[in-house]
């Protein structure tokens, strides 16, 4: 096999590959719709308690009518917590803007996803999420000079516990602490277990600003659990929905989250509590996920239950502080080993430009210095191959008949001329992998999200809204071709001058910062490749230049 046919090989399988996995999310069954009676209604179940362990049941009270909104604001988000339930049921961020209305902060939970951070006591005898709670007096914004804001709300359960429920809101912070304190007044000791529990339809947005999620890019959306036992486990939506519940069940330590692109919101139980991770999909046809926290009172006595909850972008930095492990909701794919120390040097690129296209530039430029020994020695071996093209055809038409021959012939000249067919490829296959882990970073990264170039780039996650890149990034793909030998088989030939065109097709659907990367790496690549065949043709042999 010679170097176009290995290099033709690859690229159709890569292709074929994107395509069957673009078919099978197309064809993937859809979970059915809930009836409009259920939509939003969270159902209760009623898990059976380990033997010893008191009830762990969310409760199935009947629920008050309504209850009252309290807005909450910080420098960095606004939230609303519902008195029924004292429920987390809305939180806009305010540094990052809606896909669909850049004129509109991005609302991360919401009644559009049946999306909320729900809390309380398990068991019928509550409080819990279906409770009405009282809202006790405190300020609802964070003001200058203040480096936290509280708010308070109390409950009263039927078996006589008065529950408080704490918010904590921290500037510069997506981390929201939120505390459960009981107090037992009755005669008898209380067993039960304290609930914080992430609900959501799992439907992934609509608002999809590139195709590449067509093309087998979809970022993963559902939830995780992390213990450091098992690390990092995710729950899909579609195991759920067959009741595979395949995770850490138990734990002292970790965190449970539902993961979306760009956003994660995350219960993070802190280290040294026993926990129970819960991950069901619920009879009105959306999902949750909960981590349960036994709780004994003593009768006169009163406890308290601490849990932190991240509600917020995948920024890694603010990821990596929040708790261990969370940074690996940033979905880099299968070879995230080499993404993540790319994301790092991106950064670092960012820093000195502070421009995240000219980051990307540097970037490609640096990849490829160092893969200059493995670049060279490719381009070498088709400038090499260029050269004896004439008489590899000639070779070609004199055994047409006898393929063992021309073969044979083949091998003779390659062995002659110190040539090896296959080196113009396998430095292209080593560096492959890099190439598919940045461009696993540059789609992650929420980072790039909303993040403008120059000009008329304006988002290097979303589509060149001209195409120019793309168009740019075709053209530069014929010239290398033209640049390369071409192929003696006339068949051969003509494919090698189609494939550009058909490869860049995919161009045009991705986001602008991966075709900049694209169009940046094949300019290096044309220049580097001029140079050695401008090397080669001045100092080719004398028989090769006949």
């Amino acid at each position: 096999m010679d170097t176009q046919r290995l290099i033709l090989l690859v690229i159709f399988s890569f292709s074929l590959l994107m395509l069957w996995e673009a078919w099978q999310k197309e064809t993937r069954p859809k979970p059915p719709a809930a009836p409009a009676a259920q939509q939003g209604v969270p159902v209760p179940v009623k898990p059976a308690a380990p033997a010893g362990k008191p009830s762990a049941a969310i409760p199935g009270a009947e629920a008050p009518a309504k209850g009252e909104a309290v807005r909450m604001s910080t420098d960095l988000i606004i939230a609303e917590i519902d008195t029924l339930g004292a429920t987390l049921k809305r939180v806009e961020l305010l540094r990052h803007k809606d896909s669909k209305d850049l004129s509109k902060n991005l609302v991360l939970l919401g009644p559009e996803h049946q999306y909320e951070a729900q809390s309380g006591l398990a068991g019928e005898g509550g409080p819990n999420h279906r409770t009405l709670w009282r809202v006790q007096p405190g300020e609802r914004a964070l003001e200058p000079g203040r480096d936290e804001v509280s708010l308070r709300l109390a409950a009263t359960g039927k078996d006589g516990l008065e529950v408080h429920k704490v918010y904590t809101f921290k500037r510069n912070s997506y981390v929201i602490d939120v505390v459960l304190e009981v107090r037992n007044p009755g005669s008898t000791p209380v067993s039960t277990y304290s609930y914080f529990q992430l609900t959501h339809d799992g439907k992934p947005e609509t608002n999809t600003n590139t195709v590449a999620e067509t093309f087998g890019a979809q970022s993963f959306i559902g939830f995780a659990v992390y213990t450091e036992e098992r690390k990092f486990e995710k729950v899909h939506p579609s195991d759920l929905d067959k009741g595979k519940t395949d995770h850490v069940k138990q734990a002292t330590n970790g965190w449970l989250a539902f993961v979306q692109h760009y956003f994660v919101s995350a219960w993070l139980p802190p280290e040294g509590l026993a926990r129970d991770y819960v991950a069901e999909k619920r009879p009105d046809g959306s999902y949750a996920a909960r981590a349960m926290v036994p709780l004994n009172v003593a009768p006169g006595a009163a406890a308290a239950v601490k849990v932190a909850l991240y509600v917020g972008p995948q920024e890694q930095r603010r990821l990596q502080a929040a708790a261990p492990g969370l940074d690996l909701v940033v979905d880099y794919g299968w070879l995230a080993i080499i993404a993540w120390p790319l994301f790092w040097l991106l950064e670092k690129f960012y820093a000195l430009s502070g421009n995240w296209g000219v980051a990307i530039i540097l970037l490609t430029v640096l990849i490829k210095i160092v893969f200059f020994p493995l670049s060279a020695a490719s381009y070498k071996s088709m400038a090499k191959m260029k050269l004896i093209t004439p008489r590899l055809t000639k070779i070609r038409e004199m055994y047409a008949h006898d393929r063992q021959k021309m073969n044979q012939a083949m091998m003779e000249l390659y062995k002659t001329e110190k040539i090896n067919p296959l080196g113009g490829c396998f430095p292209i296959l080593v560096q492959i992998p890099v190439f598919i882990a940045l461009y696993w970073v540059l789609l992650a990264a929420i980072e790039l999200r909303h993040a403008p170039f120059m000009l008329w780039i304006k988002d290097l996650s979303a589509l060149d809204p001209y195409y120019v890149l793309p168009i740019l990034m075709s053209a530069t793909m014929v010239l290398q071709t033209k640049m390369n030998p071409v192929p003696p088989d006339p068949v051969q030939a003509r494919v090698m001058q189609i494939m550009p065109f058909v490869f860049s097709i995919f161009f045009f659907f991705f986001p602008a910062g991966l075709v900049l990367y694209w169009l940046v790496n094949n300019i290096l690549s044309i220049a580097q490749q001029w140079q050695i065949q401008r090397m080669f043709n001045r100092d080719k042999p004398a028989h090769a230049k006949r």
